[in-house]
């Protein structure tokens, strides 16, 4: 891979995939749609080259993709735009792809898998979404992989829930935010439930490894993070970080049914719910077994390694 185009590029992941693609002097193109947050984030670094532009219009992504090995799509939209926008874009990514001669590597949740029963969840395991953007991304998987057998190299990867530098779209961010400026602060789901979350570097590293092996496309990659961690132990960690003194509340699923009368995007919320109950868990044993060592971060040096950035921002 000598040229790189990622799509999202002002995301968490993305801004974690445009760096470790430079680290790895692999050429890349960041892309999203504000200008000025890109210039902000990459305008600086050396072989990172900068375009704006809108997903849904296919002209832009063959522009910013001339010359592209491999398009990393880490984009996402607003909940309530999944059901007609998500399709659309990965249509065009998809065909940009085939007509620039490109692979995909295509940065996915865990929706998709449905329930787990308490299980870790293995790329094997069978998927059965019972919730509607469960059922979109499970169909934007099935788009994936027509693309792959139609002969565009594609793999799809698996990621628990983000946390790092600028992953400000992020259930943790909302709560290490507040604590860092001492404000009321509250945590998303039961803090004595255990979860897992992923460093958005890790992540980056892991796929960005995935895409420089021809033997990783047309599979499904699991990423987990380090280990589950419970919600009160995150939070002890973010207070001997940040000094918060104050008390940390907690959302629950009646508080975001309320918030949701009002507000579209925390109605879309909602559904998802559950996993902050029910967490998936994902396996990486095939990732280990075929790839290596995943990267996994501690969770003390992630969040300090996020408040740095976020502290450099201020």
């Amino acid at each position: 891979m000598k040229k790189a185009l990622v799509l999202g590029a002002s995301g968490g992941m993305g801004f974690a995939l445009v760096h470790e693609l430079a680290a790895r002097e692999i050429e890349t193109v960041a892309f999203a749609r504000g200008r000025e947050k890109l210039e902000r984030l990459f305008g600086a670094m050396r072989g990172v080259s900068i375009r704006s532009g809108d997903l849904f219009v296919l002209d832009h992504l063959l522009s910013a993709g001339e010359g592209v090995d491999v398009i990393f799509h880490a984009a996402n939209i607003p909940y309530p735009e999944w059901q007609e926008g998500l399709p659309r874009i990965m249509r065009n990514v998809l065909d940009a792809a085939k007509q620039l001669g490109a692979k995909v590597v295509v940065i996915d949740n865990i929706y998709a898998y449905g329930r787990s029963g308490g299980q870790k969840v293995t790329e094997q395991t069978p998927k059965r979404p019972h919730t509607k953007k469960g059922k979109i991304r499970l169909a934007l998987e099935e788009m994936v992989a027509e693309a792959h057998q139609a002969g565009v190299p594609a793999l799809v990867t698996h990621f628990p829930d983000f946390y790092g530098p600028n992953a400000e779209n992020t259930l943790l961010h909302y709560t290490l935010k507040a604590m860092q400026a001492h404000k009321s602060a509250r945590f998303v789901g039961d803090p004595a439930v255990e979860r897992e979350y992923i460093f958005t570097p890790d992540g980056a590293k892991a796929a960005v490894e995935l895409a420089l092996r021809e033997s990783a496309y047309g599979q499904h990659w699991n990423i987990p993070g380090p280990a589950v961690i419970s919600g009160h132990a995150l939070i002890d960690i973010m207070r001997q970080q940040t000094g918060y003194k104050g008390k940390v509340g907690t959302v629950g699923k009646g508080m975001i049914s309320f918030i949701g009368l009002f507000q579209p995007m925390m109605r879309e919320m909602v559904e998802m719910m559950y996993l902050l109950e029910e967490p998936v868990v994902l396996s990486g044993e095939k990732y280990e077994r075929e790839i290596g060592p995943l990267p996994q971060t501690p969770y003390e040096e992630g969040i300090r390694k996020t408040l740095a950035f976020m502290k450099k921002g201020e």
